[in-house]
């Protein structure tokens, strides 16, 4: 009988680890998420397409665009009838890439676990946007002087950072799933 109670409570203490494990990903996700939507609904409220507020002249503007393509526009102006399609199922894809690569870490992978978290929260956000209007709307314009980057919102900000944070996780020796034994 012991050896039942010990497999019992080491299912349950996996089981919790587990569900801790992914509660991670699904507050961090979902936090993104409802952040992206909210700003793009208020700038949707409060901003004609293609109107801008400047914030901080000569750095920082608030600014109402779409961007019909991928990150910094790329695929942008493409007029192509499967290009909606075709992107949303490409997110669809990398979000089962990303779960997969999350599920595979370990516990102690917090930055890849946070990284993977924030990548995925971001391309739903702009999954919605992809899926309710053909397009994803942009809202963040810096620049300096005529220098601007390219018109941003909360969900790039969250992948980039997440990417950036996977960058990290594996320089500090984070293995990638594949690789563990």
């Amino acid at each position: 009988m012991p050896s039942t109670l010990t497999e019992k409570t080491s299912t349950s203490t996996l089981s919790r680890t587990q569900a801790r494990k992914f509660f991670l990903f699904g507050a961090v996700g979902l936090l993104i998420l409802a952040l992206d939507q909210a700003t793009k609904a208020w700038v949707l409220h409060a901003m004609p397409l293609y109107s801008q507020k400047k914030i901080i002249p000569g750095f920082f503007n608030l600014v109402h665009v779409r961007n019909t393509g991928v990150a910094f526009s790329i695929f942008a102006g493409t007029e192509n009838p499967w290009r909606v399609p075709v992107l949303a199922a490409l997110t669809v894809v990398a979000l089962a890439v990303i779960f997969f690569l999350y599920r595979e870490s370990r516990p102690e992978e917090r930055v890849k676990r946070v990284a993977l978290s924030l990548i995925a929260g971001g391309a739903l956000g702009n999954l919605v946007d992809r899926v309710r209007f053909g397009n994803v709307v942009d809202f963040l314009d810096f620049y300096i002087g005529p220098y601007h980057w390219p018109a941003f919102n909360v969900a790039d900000m969250a992948v980039t950072v997440g990417a950036a944070l996977l960058g990290v996780s594996l320089l500090r020796g984070e293995k990638p799933p594949w690789s563990h034994p």
